[in-house]
């Protein structure tokens, strides 16, 4: 008796030894996998992304934050501590836990469960004990386990893209609040100046050297300029804002070291080779959507593996009752196929891998014409801010310097010389947006080809002419 016993557990003691050793297989890394988000953010980027996880990480990254704002901004600063302070991508990288949390429970096998029952009647007890293991599970788990760490790979390729997008954020948001920045001080020197010709007509008016006309003419120009200037500090403010957005400060700070200028044109425009290919490469959105087609069509594998079963358990039971010897066995349950024989599953699998491969399509192209999109802006911008520098700023200085002659000569008047600066303004104002147009449209090139071009000057040349 004994040994019939003995045969009879020794396939469930099997069967609890390889669930128990498979279940054991899966674990957590290190890192939660951030390394490879890290190191796909920097390729791209220039910088790291950081993932703060502890208390030490965030106060390691508040620390290297707070080093950063007390020195002289630039783009590579403001992407930094984009990275490392943006609250809404802290968020966002959470996700790479939970999705490495259900890579490791689809390399486990489900707990089992053990089922226990008694019932009392007519002077006797029955006790009913079972322990059920999921085989489905452990039949399948060769297959869901990859398809789990696919998914896992998946979700680190969007947190990487996370991050990017944050950093070319950044570095928009720094160019605008530059750009706005600029241009509110050179509004404010036109203001100055229009307010000083607004008074010098006055007197001269009063004294009879000045019509009326010619007066009102000085005044209006005065208080469009004030309006003006009202206007430029407001697009600052709100320049800045969205730069201390991004960054994740909660204000924007005092010292707040923003450079006074745009850093200088390059002297040449950038030249990538095959934009349309390195965008293929290296973009993360169609990375993203050729894993997801991969995992699409594995899981339509393993759907038409398994579509006759939908449930099946085995595990070990006995049965005792008062008086009687214990009852050994096996229970298995069985969702039978009585109904639906799993073709709409099969079906709805087909249909869902058609999409993705569509889907993907269209992410490949997309990314090609964003990228032939952003080269010929890029390209576009470089020539017309390098017009700006070489041609009409210097033609504009040369034409004033001509002007102060004959007004030193005694042949032109003051108005005639206000008049000639009063256009300048439209040039140099175009000029710096020119050049802010440029950075952007660099910045958005990066983006479109996902990787970092050459860094930009940080500081502008002192021997070049300056608006």
């Amino acid at each position: 008796m004994n040994n019939d016993h003995t045969r009879r557990r020794r396939p469930m003691l099997a069967c609890a030894a390889a669930a128990a050793l498979l279940g054991g297989c899966a674990s957590f890394s290190p890192d939660g996998g951030f390394g490879t988000v890290s190191d796909l953010t920097h390729e791209r980027t220039g910088q790291p992304a950081t993932w703060q996880r502890t208390q030490g990480d965030i106060d390691q990254a508040q620390a290297r934050v707070a080093a950063l704002l007390n020195q002289p901004l630039s783009a590579d600063s403001i992407t930094e501590i984009a990275l490392l302070n943006n609250r809404g991508l802290q968020a966002r990288l959470a996700e790479l836990g939970v999705s490495e949390a259900d890579r490791v429970r689809a390399g486990r096998l489900a707990n089992p469960r053990i089922g226990f029952g008694q019932m009392r009647g007519g002077g006797s007890t029955e006790i009913d004990r079972s322990v059920m293991f999921d085989i489905l599970g452990l039949l399948t788990l060769p297959v869901a386990s990859p398809l789990a760490q696919r998914s896992f790979e998946r979700a680190q390729l969007q947190a990487a893209a996370d991050a990017v997008d944050v950093a070319h954020h950044a570095r928009r948001a720094f160019y605008e609040a530059v750009a706005a920045e600029q241009l509110a001080h050179y509004q404010a020197q036109v203001q100055e100046a229009a307010d000083v010709s607004s008074e010098l007509a006055h007197r001269m008016q009063q004294a009879g050297n000045l019509s009326q006309r010619d007066r009102l003419r000085e005044q209006a120009f005065a208080a469009e300029a004030r309006a003006a200037l009202v206007q430029s500090r407001q697009q600052a403010l709100a320049a800045r804002e969205r730069l201390v957005r991004v960054m994740g400060l909660p204000q924007a700070p005092a010292t707040l070291a923003l450079p006074e200028r745009l850093p200088d044109l390059p002297a040449a425009p950038h030249r990538p080779k095959d934009v349309e290919q390195t965008a293929l490469e290296r973009r993360l959105d169609v990375q993203m959507a050729r894993r997801s087609t991969e995992s699409t069509a594995r899981s339509l594998g393993l759907t038409r593996a398994t579509r006759f079963v939908n449930v099946l358990e085995l595990g070990y039971a006995n049965k005792s009752s008062t008086g009687q010897a214990r009852e050994n066995g096996y229970e298995v349950e069985l969702e039978l196929p009585l109904f639906d024989f799993g073709s709409t599953r099969a079906a709805r699998a087909q249909a869902l891998y058609m999409q993705s491969l569509h889907e993907t399509a269209e992410v490949a192209l997309n990314a090609r014409s964003e990228a032939r999109e952003a080269y010929a802006q890029y390209k576009g911008s470089y020539d017309l801010a390098r017009h700006y520098r070489d041609e009409v700023i210097p033609v504009r200085q040369r034409l004033s310097q001509e002007n102060l002659l004959r007004y030193n000569g005694m042949l032109i008047g003051v108005f005639e010389l206000l008049v000639d600066a009063r256009e300048q303004i439209a040039s140099v104002t175009a000029s710096i947006t020119a050049l802010r147009d440029h950075w952007l449209a660099d910045t958005r090139l990066q983006a479109a080809l996902a990787t970092p071009l050459s860094p930009p000057p940080q500081h502008p040349n002192p021997t070049e002419s300056q608006p």
